[in-house]
């Protein structure tokens, strides 16, 4: 679990980060989940954007990506939802 400065410090980080997922019509799929626990473990920190198609409940959704890719919710604004799990082997982010 995050603590209120680091969920601050992480957001900042985020602040300038592009979207590198995008959850469509089809929603959260095995596919996608592997997709992102590949970045995540080389990155820490990723945006991940929904799309307008999509009409699952952005909350769930990003329940459902932090459960399955064992990642921390850091923020969800507008459509775009910032998760962060700490690297094994990349870890950049002190």
């Amino acid at each position: 679990m995050l603590t209120g400065k680091q969920i601050r410090f992480l957001r900042a980080e985020a602040h300038h980060l592009k979207p590198i997922f995008q959850v469509g019509k089809g929603g959260v799929n095995d596919h996608l989940i592997k997709h992102i626990q590949e970045a995540i473990e080389s990155r820490e920190l990723i945006k991940v954007n929904i799309l307008n198609n999509n009409d699952d409940d952005k909350k769930e959704i990003a329940d459902q990506l932090s459960e399955q890719t064992g990642a921390e919710l850091v923020q969800i604004i507008g459509k775009t939802i910032i998760l962060y799990k700490e690297s094994k082997d990349n870890k950049t982010i002190v």
